[in-house]
């Protein structure tokens, strides 16, 4: 099962800077991981407007990101400056192949 991960931020958090603290998280996956490997499994999505910021754990290079941007936010900002969510992604039923 895949696990996606959604970050809201309180209203004292800029956007910019949760902008930021993401890139360089995304950066540390980077050297953990190599930069190809980054680029393909690093799934995340920034939403400035809705204050929110959504990662797909479901590789190493996404677990590795996730802990990397909660553990920069929390430093940064503490940890009461936003909340995760976990959204549990159900795998969907494959039809069956027939020949």
């Amino acid at each position: 099962m895949s696990s996606t991960y959604r970050y809201r931020f309180t209203d004292r958090v800029p956007a910019e800077e949760v902008e930021v603290t993401l890139l360089l998280a995304l950066i540390g996956a980077e050297a953990l991981h190599g930069a190809a490997q980054a680029r393909l499994d690093a799934a995340h999505a920034f939403d400035g407007n809705a204050r929110t910021v959504t990662i797909d754990a479901g590789s190493a290079v996404g677990i590795d990101l996730n802990k990397l941007f909660a553990g920069y936010l929390a430093r940064e900002f503490g940890d009461d400056a936003f909340r995760i969510e976990r959204l549990n992604q159900q795998p969907q039923p494959r039809e069956p192949v027939t020949a």
